[in-house]
């Protein structure tokens, strides 16, 4: 006879709209008062910021903005893009991720999200773009950690390697956070880049018991995608991930923080702001 197949681990409890952050992009249309003044009505406590909209406000004015209204912001992204081949480039890209370490501290936020870049043109070496990644790291987090930011690695869909991301799985994002302390660099766990891994709980785990899960997003994966795919993630409930298992994943890793909602999707951005914030924690509290 078989054994009997091991339990299934149970669900987790409800969980509190405490721990929802709303990314800025998935309520693109709204300005950045606006955001603060609905979060604040409809009772969430905490944003993710994005850096343009953040430097076209300022960056002084929107930390005064976020404060004033009692919010925290989670996370600002992005920094990385630290592929390039070419010294110049380099030089450029680890300015640009000094001064995104900048404004991150100004914001009062401990994470600096990372996408790591894509092949530079004509570029077939995958192992080679992910070290120089790295290289810039061994930069990077000496600086971040003066200034009291986090660097949070983001693995991206594979379908994002060649242009946007070489790295792809939590597990090459691990292996390159681990060369460095954990209080340095880390990753992000985003359910709509890595549901479909079957090592990702395995991965999870890694990232809780090395002390590096400093973020967690969530976006669902619907089909088909449109064209150009970035601006395919869908509203909580909408498609294919099981975010209650996810978050029972995290939450056994050891990870209490903030949960962002981050959806770049044209449809939801058509749709009046409030309705939109108003639904997205209706889905969250139903389906993280």
């Amino acid at each position: 006879m078989s054994p009997d197949p091991a339990p299934a681990a149970p669900a987790p409890a409800p969980v509190s709209l405490s721990r929802l952050s709303i990314n800025q992009e998935t309520i693109k249309q709204w300005s950045l008062p606006e955001l603060a003044e609905g979060c604040v009505k409809e009772g969430i406590g905490a944003v993710g910021l994005w850096r343009a909209p953040v430097q076209e406000y300022g960056v002084d004015r929107t930390a005064r903005l976020m404060r004033d209204a009692g919010l925290t912001v989670t996370s600002l992204c992005r920094g990385g893009f630290l592929t390039d081949t070419e010294e110049t480039a380099r030089a450029r890209a680890l300015d640009d991720n000094r001064a995104a370490v900048d404004e991150a501290a100004a914001l009062g936020t401990g994470t600096l999200v990372l996408v790591s870049g894509g092949l530079p043109p004509g570029g077939k070496d995958l192992a080679g773009a992910r070290e120089r990644v790295a290289d810039a790291l061994a930069v990077l987090g000496p600086y971040a950690e003066e200034r009291g930011v986090r660097l949070a690695i983001e693995p991206l869909h594979p379908m994002f390697a060649s242009d946007r991301c070489v790295v792809s799985t939590l597990g090459q994002a691990l292996d390159i956070a681990e060369r460095f302390p954990a209080h340095q660099v880390g990753v992000v766990v985003d359910t709509y880049h890595v549901w479909w891994d079957d090592r990702a709980p395995e991965q999870i785990a890694r990232a809780g018991e090395t002390g590096r899960l400093h973020a967690f997003q969530l976006a669902d994966w619907i089909t088909p995608l449109p064209a150009g795919v970035l601006l395919g993630r869908g509203q909580l409930g909408d498609g294919s991930v099981d975010f209650r298992a996810f978050r029972g994943l995290v939450d056994a890793a050891g990870y209490n923080g903030p949960i962002e909602v981050e959806i770049f999707n044209e449809g939801l951005w058509a749709r009046d702001g409030s309705e939109v914030l108003r639904e997205t924690a209706e889905r969250f509290r139903a389906h993280a």
